[in-house]
């Protein structure tokens, strides 16, 4: 059975106490820990997404740091399911730091690093590079009895499942996985979703569930059109998930869904919750009730 998480990054006005209990009372079972310094000159700003977000575990604070977000978990029953950071390919010294941290939280995953794709380097010279990484990394994850995985993630070599399945390929799936992301996907990289997921196989190891959409920016002066994406709230973007979700069945995955919702629809993060509790946990229970 698929279970509910929620992903820090789009909480950030919630320190990690409010937020296990929000989880909670929204029927949420599962937290991802955004894990990542946030520089001293945005303490003082309003709480955002990349910014200053009060649900994200700094690694300068040491167990001390750890110890306060484990004991909020701890204290409303939500699981530990990722400590998630943003790692650059290649930084090994840093990916075994947070695989240390994750173990002490007893979580499962951590993210990995991909490289991004902005034309300066070739896609030859960024795929070495990856799986190069790759390999040492599944070394340091064996090591620590936790699984890396890469995102699908638009602007990067694992933009699409192919992209992303071609870099694992080989790994072991104990150990090196994929978090499949369908909402990234409208911004590029979009597969039809039973073959992205059939594609993945073994490597399928955790979703995530936002949603966005195109429209039309403007027209240039030689009448060509501009069009632009941007995040949109679960029921009103481009990903039907609905279909996800019954195509998610149909492989067998029983990981957690985890709400990375950066559509800002809502007044409040446990509002948010509330709503995707409601709305995807809702089509859990139908969808996964037919089988």
């Amino acid at each position: 059975m698929m279970k509910l998480s929620i992903f820090t990054v789009a909480t950030p006005e919630l320190n990690p106490v409010e937020l296990a209990a929000a989880a909670k009372q929204a029927g949420i079972q599962g937290v991802e820990w955004r894990y990542t310094e946030t520089p001293d000159h945005l303490a003082e700003e309003v709480p955002s997404f990349w910014g200053n977000n009060r649900c994200t575990i700094s690694p300068s604070g040491g167990q001390d740091e750890l110890d306060r977000f484990k004991a909020a978990a701890e204290q409303y029953g939500i699981q530990n399911v990722s400590v998630t950071p943003y790692l650059q390919a290649g930084d090994l010294a840093a990916t075994e730091k947070v695989l240390q941290a994750a173990q002490y939280m007893g979580a499962s995953f951590i993210r990995l690093g991909v490289p991004g794709y902005d034309r300066r380097k070739t896609y030859t010279e960024l795929f070495e590079l990856a799986r190069a990484y790759l390999k040492e990394a599944e070394g340091l994850c064996r090591k620590y009895g936790i699984k890396g995985l890469i995102e699908i993630h638009h602007g990067t070599l694992s933009a699409s499942a192919s992209g992303a399945r071609r870099l694992v390929e080989g790994h072991d799936p104990n150990f090196i996985g994929v978090l499949f992301d369908p909402g990234n996907t409208v911004h590029e990289g979009f597969e039809n979703y039973k073959m992205s997921l059939e594609l993945l196989g073994p490597y399928l190891a955790h979703v995530h569930v936002k949603n966005a959409g195109w429209q039309v920016k403007e027209t240039t002066e030689d009448g060509s059109t501009v069009w632009h994406s941007e995040w949109k709230g679960l029921k009103e973007g481009m990903v039907p998930w609905r279909q996800v979700i019954a195509d998610l069945i149909a492989v067998g995955y029983d990981g957690y869904l985890g709400v990375e919702d950066f559509s800002k629809q809502f007044a409040d993060s446990p509002s948010m919750l509330n709503h995707f509790s409601e709305y995807i946990g809702g089509l859990l229970v139908e969808l996964q009730s037919n089988v």
